[in-house]
């Protein structure tokens, strides 16, 4: 592990996304307020099937068509719904969806996503009839009940930390050099959108994320717990819900474990961008928030990819 300090920049942050339905459309905005799971409003609701198990793009890739829209200033540092705010949802076909931010009094048992069961808040008949209709099959939306359930990360890469409805942790950062070094090895290049990150970061090296442990975004302490491991979502067009063979069939050729981490146990996957929890988000205090333009500060990293958690 080296101690890199950090009397120097070495990025500033260039977007940020919210993903609020998990697997839908998500929003850029140019602030983001943190909570303890994560960016607020990130991956809060869920669409499940009839036995309460995520829906998501891997096996409903027209999930990727569903718009989502929030107030702007639901992304205020304190701001708090009022009984006219709304989660509003469009897709090709259907009729605006309307979802009060108000927390439903409906209790939903046994939704279950990979390793987490529990239970949810239920959004109601009028958004389970209006996703049901749109994938054509029985669904509710459901939205993470943080009055009574916790979902922990992977305790042993960060113990303590915990998510919602997330893939599995609170935040994703890729790099555009990264995005940049791979799209000049692609046949038709790609948006960053494939791969869903929450926060993307300009000014450094292609996939030196890959190295750091530990960062600042001005205020605010991440560290870099893991690689991100990626699955057939990235081969997904977002704006047609389409897969093809790419980007995966050129990431197997340059992000493979094989390639990058060769002297540790070969687990078949591929990695594009780096997993974070906030080690310094401070209960009741204002300035968790992350704002376009922050710039990003490298304070611990390792000194090869073959050294990265994975």
């Amino acid at each position: 592990m080296e101690k890199a300090g950090a009397a120097e920049p070495i990025a500033k942050v260039s977007s940020i996304f919210i993903y609020p339905v998990k697997s839908c459309r998500g929003i850029s905005v140019s602030q983001a307020p943190l909570t303890p799971t994560g960016f607020r409003w990130d991956r809060q609701w869920l669409v499940v099937n009839s036995k309460g198990r995520a829906y998501t793009q891997k096996v409903e890739p027209k999930l990727a068509l569903v718009e989502v829209e929030l107030p702007n200033e639901a992304f205020v540092e304190g701001w708090e719904p009022t009984k006219s705010s709304y989660l509003v949802l469009k897709a090709p076909g259907m009729d605006v969806l309307k979802v009060s931010l108000s927390a439903p009094r409906e209790i939903a048992d046994g939704v279950s996503m990979w390793e987490w069961s529990g239970s949810a808040l239920d959004e109601g008949n009028a958004a389970s009839k209006w996703f049901s209709d749109y994938i054509g099959k029985p669904s509710r939306l459901v939205r993470f009940n943080t009055d009574s359930e916790t979902r922990p990360v992977e305790p042993e890469y960060a113990p303590g930390y915990k998510t919602m409805f997330s893939d599995m942790y609170p935040y994703m950062l890729i790099s555009q050099g990264s995005m940049d070094a791979l799209n000049q090895l692609l046949m038709e290049p790609i948006p960053i959108n494939r791969f869903r990150p929450n926060i993307l970061v300009d000014g450094c090296e292609p996939f030196s994320e890959d190295l750091w442990t530990e960062i600042k975004i001005d205020k605010l302490t991440f560290l870099g717990v893991k690689l991100c491991s990626r699955c057939k979502v990235p081969t997904i067009n977002q704006d047609t819900g389409i897969a093809g063979p790419e980007p995966n069939n050129t990431l197997k050729k340059i992000r493979s474990d094989t390639v990058l981490r060769p002297t540790r146990k070969q687990q078949g996957k591929v990695y594009f961008g780096q997993n974070l929890v906030c080690k310094s988000f401070l209960t009741g205090q204002k300035g968790n928030v992350v704002t376009v333009g922050d710039r990003v500060y490298v304070l611990n990293k390792v000194s090869s990819t073959d050294e990265a958690a994975a």
